[in-house]
């Protein structure tokens, strides 16, 4: 699913993959203003699990629930998918379109496309 997702577009910069429990991830080489291992570990273990669940419990009371959440960071992009196994999470170049670049790693995700 890696590969697949980075596919998607020379835009994004690192792709992780927490599905029951366990971690996957990498990160574009040569990069410039990129994140340490560890920092994207944490990220991905705690960070972005937490995020997802008070997303995902405000949503649910009246918004409709959750579909995805975009956080921008001084250098980047987070884009941050909840699934069924866990979430997809895959950082996005500051000069792109998260959104855009989202909904395609979605459609990937969900067996769409």
């Amino acid at each position: 699913m890696i590969d697949s997702i980075f596919s998607l577009s020379e835009s994004i910069r690192y792709v992780a993959v927490y599905r029951n429990g366990q971690l996957q991830s990498r990160v574009k080489a040569g990069l410039a203003s990129a994140s340490s291992a560890e920092s994207d570990r944490y990220e991905e273990l705690l960070v972005n699990p937490t995020l997802l669940k008070l997303a995902e419990q405000r949503g649910n009371i009246d918004c409709g629930g959750l579909d995805y959440l975009v956080v921008r960071y001084g250098h980047f992009f987070q884009f941050v998918l909840p699934t069924d196994w866990g979430h997809a999470s895959v950082c996005i170049a500051a000069d792109a379109e998260p959104i855009e670049i989202g909904e395609r790693v979605k459609a990937l995700v969900n067996g769409e496309g």
